[in-house]
């Protein structure tokens, strides 16, 4: 049996290539509720914050409905209850597809499969590196 791998696939980042520093050890701090759109989902915020961290080592990654099909988030520093938000929402994905986002606590990548902001391809894979200030996009597979 032949076996066909997509050259995209294979080159696609990986987890342990984005490794994260170890988590905070500390009781979680305070979400801070710096501008009108922290005000506005405070209590997803402060829910999420409660939490261990499960993303890029000290990070909460909290995700929440924003429609139909549609995930908004952002990932809040356990350390010091900053609140970075994911720069777009996500839609569209693939019925395949249980959770649109992947993440895990060792690594800063993001991977996020559908639609950005309502735009493209549902079927496209998005791929980010968190740096604790900013989601930097690193590969893009359509």
């Amino acid at each position: 049996m032949l076996a066909f791998v997509c050259a995209e696939v294979l080159a696609a980042p990986r987890f342990e290539d984005f490794t994260a520093p170890a988590s905070h050890a500390g009781p979680p701090a305070a979400v801070h509720l710096q501008g009108a759109k922290s005000r506005l989902y405070a209590t997803q915020l402060r829910q999420a914050s409660r939490q261990p961290a499960n993303f890029s080592g000290r990070y909460v990654l909290a995700t929440w409905g924003c429609g139909a099909s549609c995930v908004m988030g952002a990932a809040i520093d356990t350390q010091t209850g900053s609140v970075t938000w994911v720069p777009f929402t996500i839609c569209c994905w693939n019925l395949d597809i249980t959770e649109p986002l992947e993440y895990r606590r060792d690594s800063r990548l993001l991977i996020v499969h559908g639609s950005l902001d309502e735009r493209g391809d549902g079927s496209a894979v998005h791929y980010y590196d968190f740096d604790g200030r900013h989601f930097r996009p690193v590969a893009h597979i359509p």
